[in-house]
């Protein structure tokens, strides 16, 4: 059904019908109340016109309904569906305000013609139906019949104006045509690869060439960022020592993960149901006498999946438990009364259960609960450190006080280590190094919990910034480095000479004589379009080359690892023969370009419309449907 409400409405009206039942979820499970207190509930504004939560919500649960049959949606889904959800609103309301300014609107004939053609209006006769139509748009959450009418009239007025815009856009017989070949050219080419030797010996740079050098890459040759810093921490561990646990405290999340400890033998079960006990006992005494429970199943006309019970525990059997879990692996039960008729039931594997009593696991239980206090304990002490430090104490006189360690690095960089290339002694926590070069000198943060658990202050205190090292500390990096650089700047010149060469020549054999290279064949290869994979041997830039020159000319780029270069010459350019595509193909691929045009025509009227408009977008509002709010 939805994909006729789409034809009929070219857009996601379809699901305030379709999507009742979860329209109404919404509503008993008070989603709306998240909004409450809240005096703005749309999710943005286009020149002043708001967008509603509701037409966001609509639109997102469809889509994102839609998404999560092909599998779980992740966060950063559900974010970019949110996304896409409020650009199309956005569009879709600002296209509105520049055809209501132009006068462009549908009659309310053909509005009511279009809504009395949905299906799902329809009553038992086949026919619009009234009443239906009403109670499934109360349902569905419109306000009155006047605001579904609304949103029809601005759908289709929308979809005229695309439509007339597609269809202004039809390609000439003879540009159609042109761009048909163009995108079905083919080519072929060979090609050779220049050896590194090519650019001759690694040159010697001098210091002035390394000076120029290690200056244009300041951000390989310079010292880290250093940052003196005094910090404060306190770990859960600190404090295991003064949480008292008690016994009933044990015991009680003993009982509450009794399911951790205690875990029942599981077996994995097939059966098989025959009408009477004496087909049973039949089929039972074929396995006394060495037939498989398999072939009992192929016999029925079964499939190992068709008697699979899957894996059970014993309880999950009722009072065909004791018989099937007194079996070893493999055993087959005798028959056994069965809701309809008899079975007889097949154990095909085991897994052993397992138990540990309260006094087995009571010291982990103990480390387990003395953590979550010590947890709880630190959160108050984090409190208490705030009040001393209002009270104008530094920060290490108020973390002493709380009983925090206490700690300060005179030079610290973004991976912890010391200037002396030495590792820092500090936590071993990498939330304390990002806010130790996240915060600014001189602030003193309030204390925070990392997700290890820790609490800590930092306060930054000074910047050392990078500095370029001397010339005679990094010399041999900077020289392999220029070094590299200057074949790759010889290697690429010569490319550019030889092809040149072999445009003039009209062939790579002199070329390849000169350098040693092997000339090689690419056979038919076709134009590269966008988001298309690479066909044939010749990488993307080159390959763009090779279809940017006429035949005979050659071109030059970089392999595909960047080692070298590559030189290719066009050997031959084919189109499809005038005769092979029939002129009702190259209308269809006309009107298909066309349609294509208007698209773009429509994306840019709606972009132009969004700026001249204004756009504002809630985007608290935005999140909190659509689940990022705190993430």
């Amino acid at each position: 059904m939805l994909q006729e409400m789409r034809k009929y409405t070219k857009s996601w009206l379809g699901v305030s019908i379709i999507g009742i039942p979860v329209v109404i979820s919404f509503v008993i499970w008070g989603i709306a109340d998240i909004f409450r207190g809240s005096t703005d509930t749309s999710v943005a504004t286009v020149g002043g016109e708001p967008i509603p939560i509701e037409s966001f919500q609509r639109d997102y649960r469809n889509l994102t309904r839609q998404a999560s049959r092909l599998g779980a949606i992740k966060p950063a889904q559900a974010k970019a569906y949110a996304n896409q959800t409020l650009n199309d609103l956005i569009d879709q309301t600002a296209i509105d305000s520049y055809l209501r300014h132009y006068g462009l609107v549908v009659s309310d004939q053909e509005v009511s013609s279009r809504i009395r053609a949905i299906p799902a209006f329809a009553g038992p006769l086949g026919t619009f139906d009234h009443q239906r139509f009403t109670q499934l748009l109360v349902q569905a959450g419109f306000e009155n019949e006047q605001s579904f009418v609304d949103l029809i009239r601005s759908q289709l007025t929308r979809s005229q104006f695309l439509s007339a815009t597609a269809d202004g856009l039809q390609l000439p017989a003879g540009y159609a045509r042109a761009l048909f070949n163009y995108l079905n050219e083919v080519r072929a080419a060979e090609y050779i690869t220049l050896p590194a030797s090519a650019a001759g010996p690694a040159p010697t740079p001098t210091d002035s060439d390394l000076q120029s050098y290690i200056a244009a890459n300041k951000s390989r040759f310079s010292t880290p960022e250093y940052r003196t810093v005094t910090f404060a921490w306190l770990s859960p561990n600190d404090l295991m020592g003064s949480v008292k646990v008690t016994d009933d405290q044990l015991k009680q999340q003993y009982e509450a993960q009794k399911s951790q400890y205690v875990i029942p033998e599981k077996r994995e079960v097939e059966q098989l149901v025959f009408p009477t006990e004496a087909a049973a006992k039949s089929a039972r005494a074929k396995i006394d006498s060495g037939t498989s429970f398999e072939d009992l199943i192929k016999q029925q006309g079964k499939t190992a999946a068709d008697a699979s019970l899957g894996t059970v525990v014993k309880e999950d059997l009722a009072e065909r438990g004791a018989a099937v879990f007194a079996l070893q692996e493999g055993g087959v039960t005798q028959p056994i009364k069965a809701p309809v008729g008899y079975a007889l039931l097949h154990v095909v594997n085991i897994t052993p259960g397992s138990s540990k009593s309260f006094d087995d696991v009571k010291e982990d239980l103990r480390k387990q609960i003395a953590g979550q206090l010590a947890g709880a304990k630190i959160a108050d002490l984090g409190n208490a450190y705030i009040d001393e430090s209002s009270r104008g104490r530094t920060l290490a006189q108020a973390a002493a006080k709380v009983g925090m360690h206490v700690s300060h690095i005179a030079s610290i960089d973004a991976t912890g280590h010391l200037p002396d290339g030495t590792k820092a002694q500090i936590p071993d926590d990498p939330e304390l190094l990002q806010q130790m070069f996240k915060a600014d000198v001189g602030d003193e943060g309030d204390p925070f919990i990392a997700k290890s658990g820790t609490t800590f202050v930092v306060k930054v205190e000074g910047i050392r910034p990078p500095e370029l090292k001397p010339l005679n500390t990094v010399r041999a990096e900077a020289t392999q480095s220029w070094q590299k650089q200057e074949i790759a700047r010889r290697l690429e010149a010569k490319a550019r000479e030889l092809a040149a060469s072999a445009t003039s020549e009209k062939s790579l054999a002199s070329i390849a004589a000169q350098t040693g290279a092997t000339v090689l064949k690419t056979g038919a290869i076709r134009r590269p379009l966008v988001d298309q994979p690479i066909e044939g041997p010749l990488p993307a830039p080159v390959l763009a080359k090779v279809f940017s020159v006429p035949a005979g000319d050659a071109v030059y780029g970089p392999t595909a690892d960047g080692s070298s270069f590559i030189i290719a010459r066009v050997t031959g350019v084919s189109h499809p023969p005038p005769g092979v595509v029939s002129e009702m193909r190259m209308k269809q691929f006309a009107t298909q370009v066309g349609g294509q045009a208007g698209a773009d025509v429509a994306q840019t009227v709606a972009a132009a419309a969004r700026d001249k408009q204004g756009v504002t977008i809630n985007q608290k509002n935005v999140d909190r449907f659509s689940g990022e709010e705190g993430g």
